[in-house]
């Protein structure tokens, strides 16, 4: 069963990728004044100038949300946005951009929203509040595991990935392991609250993995993001 945990101080990162100075300039003054407006909230923004250097920086480090120009020389934003995806990056994708022409390719990285320029600041906000909201729900959003020292909620965002192990499954989290009791269902059927979250796959017939987590594949070797 999964829960929603109270709302707390939210700090997001964001990448702004374009290649006109101005434009970047414009939407970090609305950036920055969206974050003024909103108590509890904290924008880490960080600023490119191609779809190139913003990967570069994505292999350290992904980000929340990422607001792309489309019509970019080298990669363009629907180009940048289907490598994130195709390296397992949930995070939510704005496009901004001058033509509606490529609106439906925005479907192919299931982008967010697609905004035309100039943007305007009300219709902007309401987007990245909504986008604000998916993610908070995505933080906090937990399960509730049955253990044999009792129920304990775990959060979707710390599990790197779930394991069947015998008769009982066992949670590998960011802050440690997680065991459960044994199975009185099929593995399927319990990791079903685990599936119907976009980051959550189910690998052969005894794992989940958790996209978020994973920063590369090698052959059939999943290496996350805490070095395992």
């Amino acid at each position: 069963m999964l829960r929603q945990e109270r709302r707390e101080a939210l700090v997001l990162s964001v990448a702004l990728c374009d290649d006109e100075e101005s434009q970047i300039s414009q939407v970090v003054d609305l950036l920055q004044a969206y974050e003024a407006e909103r108590p509890g909230l904290a924008l880490q923004v960080s600023s490119f100038p191609s779809g190139e250097q913003m990967l570069l920086a994505y292999e350290e480090r992904g980000f929340d949300i990422y607001i792309l120009d489309i019509l970019m020389p080298g990669l363009s934003g629907i180009e940048t946005g289907r490598k994130l995806r195709s390296m397992g990056d949930g995070g939510e994708i704005i496009y901004l951009t001058v033509s509606n022409e490529y609106a439906a390719d925005s479907y192919d990285v299931q982008a967010f929203f697609y905004l035309l320029k100039p943007v305007k600041r009300e219709k902007f906000f309401s987007v990245l509040d909504q986008a604000v909201e998916k993610l908070h729900r995505r933080r906090t959003s937990a399960i509730t595991v049955s253990t044999p020292m009792g129920p304990r909620l775990v959060l979707l965002d710390h599990i790197l990935y779930v394991e069947r192990t015998g008769r009982a499954m066992r949670y590998y989290c960011v802050d440690g392991v997680v065991d459960t009791v044994t199975l009185r269902t099929a593995f399927r059927d319990t990791v079903a609250p685990l599936l119907a979250d976009l980051r959550f796959r189910l690998c052969g017939a005894s794992f989940v993995l958790n996209l978020q987590h994973v920063t590369g594949v090698d052959g059939q070797t999943a290496l996350l993001d805490d070095g395992g």
